[in-house]
């Protein structure tokens, strides 16, 4: 079976010898159609973010086509279409408990802490794997993952129709905030040094925020960059007893003053995921009902061949860069 993986740091690779994945009762096999390339894939492929052995599957943002069910498995069936939640919580901590899965102490990760999910075949939970609509473009179904990321961000923000929104970075991610900000009811004015980046967002409905940024202010400001220096900005821009929210991560420091918070009366929070089962479960049912289209950020499109070039070349990339896998009808026939 065809794979891709880091093979050693900074190196991805096409393998094809990987073994078929094994379905327990309560999982089922995939047939990966589609996987989109994200910050996080990126960090670990740099090795800013640390995984358990080499070679390394990579990836996490999957769509796909189920081919079979493990015997405890209700609700879903050979030929679905569907798409991956790639963060598995145990469901039995006391932060699952209480519906904050983000934060379970033994949340599980595809591409992170587990193998991902960039392969002609994975096993996957069966609870994980989320029937959407067969007239679903392939594009919109790829972006369901990071689309319910933004829509967490601007839900936690407490953004309020007609309210103003500055976002901090306009790649794949600050992208899709710019989205949700729209389907709130706000206007999402973007702040990215990138040109390209920066045209792209406005393209796709926001606006160029003044560049020295100094003039103007907001209510809600969301820093999608992980720069401490953007984050730093989110913090400068946003109004008097208004509210910041952290997507983006770094390990190294923002100078944060605290005599800034206190004084302005503001709000910071760090936005992780999502919970399941009702991000996913809302993103899904907003993209049924509203029409929206996450899939235009989709600027690049590789095939499985070609994913170490998608890999190299996704940083430099004006929007969201994804890898497609042949399809094979005979393996989906239910």
């Amino acid at each position: 079976m065809k794979a891709v993986a880091l093979t050693s740091p900074g190196t991805v690779a096409v393998l094809d010898d990987l073994p078929e994945p094994a379905c327990g009762p309560g999982d089922v096999i995939v047939a990966v159609r589609g996987v989109g390339l994200c910050g996080s894939d990126l960090a670990v492929v740099s090795g800013r973010r640390a995984v358990p052995a080499l070679p390394w599957v990579l990836g996490h943002e999957a769509i796909g086509v189920i081919t079979a069910v493990g015997r405890d498995v209700t609700g879903r069936a050979p030929g679905q279409r569907v798409v991956i939640e790639p963060n598995y919580p145990c469901l039995a901590c006391a932060p699952c408990r209480s519906g904050g899965t983000a934060g379970c102490r033994d949340r599980r990760a595809a591409g992170i802490t587990e193998p991902g999910l960039l392969a002609e075949r994975v096993a996957v939970p069966a609870r994980f794997a989320w029937p959407v609509p067969d007239d679903w473009d392939d594009t919109d179904a790829v972006c369901v993952e990071p689309f319910t990321v933004a829509l967490n961000a601007v839900r936690m923000s407490g953004l309020r129709p007609g309210d103003d929104c500055l976002v901090v970075g306009a790649g794949s991610q600050g992208l899709l905030v710019c989205m949700a900000v729209r389907h709130a009811g706000g206007t999402a004015y973007v702040s990215e040094p990138h040109e390209g980046r920066r045209d792209l967002a406005v393209a796709l409905g926001a606006r160029a925020a003044d560049p020295g940024g100094h003039d103007q202010r907001f209510p809600v400001a969301i820093d999608a960059s992980g720069a401490p220096e953007a984050f730093e900005r989110a913090l400068e821009c946003v109004t008097p007893g208004g509210s910041v929210i952290a997507v983006g991560q770094s390990s190294a420091p923002a100078q944060v003053p605290t005599f800034t918070l206190v004084q302005r009366r503001l709000t910071v929070r760090g936005c992780l995921i999502y919970d399941h089962p009702s991000g996913f479960a809302a993103t899904i049912a907003t993209l049924e009902r509203s029409g929206l289209r996450p899939g235009r950020v989709l600027r690049e499109r590789f095939e499985l061949a070609d994913a170490p070039k998608a890999f190299e070349r996704s940083a430099d990339i004006a929007g969201k860069t994804w890898i497609t896998l042949p399809h094979d009808d005979e393996e989906t026939a239910p």
